[in-house]
């Protein structure tokens, strides 16, 4: 597996993984997922024998991001990197895709100098695979709020990020 940054030519790949996963997520068109690719900070793919089968999406404080749980981090945490959407393909789910991803969303911060990384996940419906993999890189709940018109409650999430010194990012 290897990991890179996401192009546009990767677009229906992100998109097809989306769908595969958009009970946990909001749904993504091609042009709001070329939005979200000029403003984030982070969006890479990871490619498994020539096809992607995972991607993360994650913005850095100051985006012009509309998010609500972007904007529920941005009001409290001057500095922060939130993780929008981490998808691995559910045929490669456990297999190290999302865990390789989130290592390096932690050194991306901490080679910016950012103390926080931050996300939510689905509490309501519970999404308990989410809440074990997020507590194995040491988050920990900081808030709840109910999106989705009502209809979902998401524990929102933060995990201090190591210095570059002391990068030990997560589990190996």
């Amino acid at each position: 597996m290897k990991i890179r940054p996401a192009s546009p030519a990767d677009f229906p790949s992100v998109l097809a993984l989306n769908e595969e996963s958009v009970q946990f997520l909001s749904p993504l068109t091609a042009e709001r997922l070329l939005q979200l690719h000029e403003q984030a900070a982070l969006h890479q793919v990871v490619e498994d024998e020539g096809q992607v089968v995972a991607f993360l999406l994650a913005f850095r404080d100051g985006a012009r991001y509309d998010s609500v749980n972007y904007q529920w981090f941005a009001s409290r945490y001057a500095s922060f990197l939130y993780i929008d959407r981490v998808v691995v393909s559910q045929r490669l789910q456990a297999k190290g895709a999302g865990s390789a991803l989130y290592r390096q969303a932690f050194a991306f911060a901490a080679t910016a100098g950012m103390p926080l990384l931050t996300c939510e996940f689905d509490v309501e419906p519970p999404n308990p695979i989410s809440e074990r993999f997020h507590a194995r890189f040491g988050f920990h709940e900081v808030g709840r709020q109910l999106v989705a018109n009502g209809k979902k409650v998401v524990s929102l999430q933060a995990a201090p990020v190591p210095s570059k010194d002391a990068r030990a990012a997560g589990p190996a």
